[in-house]
């Protein structure tokens, strides 16, 4: 009886490792790791592990936010890691296109983190 508990323990050891391994999708170039309908992998998909994408530097995508193993949830759920409602960030630091129109009526296209919206050269603040 011993024998066959240890026997059920020590397979349950050896397939718990894959239990709770989540499959993630990388690009050919890019540094990030995403859910499979992730508007981002129209061009490429590589199907990998999560661990196995942290391990090698890869970091979540903000667009499809797919879990990061530090938040995998093995029940099936995903903890949220939006920062949208995070007091810290500061909307001034974002940058945004230049809202100013060119001389030849086309709209700017520097990039600014003014609060009026507006480049250097338009009177950016």
């Amino acid at each position: 009886m011993k024998r066959r508990i240890s026997l059920a323990a020590f397979i349950f050891l050896l397939f718990s490792g894959n239990a709770f391994s989540q499959t993630v999708y990388i690009t050919k170039s890019g540094k990030k790791y995403h859910i499979e309908d992730c508007r981002y992998l129209s061009n490429s998909s590589i199907e990998i592990d999560l661990s196995e994408a942290a391990s090698r530097g890869y970091t979540p995508c903000k667009v499809c936010k797919p879990p990061s193993s530090g938040n995998y949830n093995p029940s099936g759920g995903q903890e949220s890691f939006d920062n949208d409602n995070d007091n810290s960030y500061n909307k001034t630091e974002k940058k945004v296109q230049c809202s100013a129109t060119t001389k030849s009526g086309n709209r700017c296209k520097r990039m600014t983190k003014s609060t009026n919206g507006k480049c250097w050269q338009h009177g950016g603040n």
